[in-house]
């Protein structure tokens, strides 16, 4: 799906623009008239103000008009291409049908409202299976392709208008890219963020970025672990984005032993043992889990682990 809409010129960046921004996004997301009549609104005045110069000093550029979205647009489950060197996929599993995940889960319901030109997605809906699978067929059906995947977990919701860029950007500065992590990682660790089984939580000085939990915004709490943007030896499963140029170059696959818990974990020390650089990125979200340690699934994941890794 290529994406014609115009999006207001960057000289400036107003409160105006951005609101005017988001509609063009969420009516390029869904097709709904009433996004294009209130930006068709906003841009006629807009448009009055700038032809009669009022304000002071340098004014941007008239926003354009909105151009009608074709039915691929409009439909949240198209693929759409971009013109940079790579698209994005997202890569999800739930338990949802199709038309439910786009509707009630947070993330569904976030890509819905928000889904930047070039985001694809791929949807595992109704699934019982272990992510690992999942994830490792969803690279094997683009691993040829110039694709930035995005592993993300239903229950998120993506609170930043510039999610999409962002990874991208983050992607510049570290092979595989995370929202928290552990700038550390010690002999028989839980959890990136835990020392030992009695889940001791790590000192602030190890850890790194920032992750919400809630139910939707504003949320509940926020957890603002340490400083994003550094380089760490362990990442949150929570969302994990990595090329498909890394992916090729080093075989990285997520192992299919795990089915949920340490997965990621794992994941990040056979990047570390491929020689990639992990690190944190600054995406707002608001994740609805605060997470199930100690279970039974959790207890057989962990011993499996530690039996991998010789711990």
């Amino acid at each position: 799906m290529n994406d014609s809409t115009p999006v207001p010129s960057p000289q400036i960046i107003s409160p105006q623009l951005i609101v005017l921004e988001a509609l063009q996004i969420a009516h390029a997301s869904t097709g709904a008239a009433q996004y294009r009549e209130v930006y068709e609104q906003l841009r006629h005045r807009a448009g009055q103000r700038h032809a009669s110069g009022e304000g002071s000093g340098s004014q941007p550029s008239a926003p354009t008009p909105m151009t009608q979205p074709s039915a691929a647009q409009a439909d949240t489950s198209t693929s759409s291409a971009t013109a940079g060197p790579a698209r994005m996929r997202v890569i999800c599993a739930t338990r949802k049908d199709r038309e439910e995940f786009f509707s009630t889960a947070p993330l569904g319901r976030s890509l819905t409202l928000n889904r930047p030109p070039g985001v694809e997605v791929r949807l595992f809906p109704r699934n019982s299976e272990g992510l690992p699978a999942l994830y490792n067929r969803a690279i094997s059906e683009s691993i040829q392709d110039d694709v930035i995947f995005v592993f993300v977990h239903d229950d998120i919701h993506l609170c930043d208008f510039h999610w999409a860029s962002r990874i991208a950007g983050g992607l510049g500065a570290f092979d595989v890219l995370g929202l928290a992590g552990n700038r550390r990682r010690v002999p028989g660790q839980p959890g990136w963020l835990f020392l030992d089984e009695r889940l001791t939580r790590d000192s602030r000085e190890n850890l790194s970025g920032v992750i919400a939990h809630g139910s939707g915004f504003a949320p509940d709490s926020i957890d603002a672990f340490g400083p994003a943007g550094q380089e760490v030896k362990l990442l949150d499963g929570v969302l994990l984005a990595v090329t498909s140029a890394t992916l090729r170059a080093t075989s990285l696959r997520f192992d299919e032993r795990f089915d949920f818990h340490f997965y990621d974990l794992d994941f990040c020390r056979q990047a570390e043992r491929a020689g990639l650089k992990m690190g944190t990125w600054p995406v707002s979200v608001v994740h609805e889990s605060a997470g199930n340690f100690a279970s039974a699934g959790w207890r057989l994941s962990y011993e499996t682990y530690l039996d991998k890794w010789q711990e």
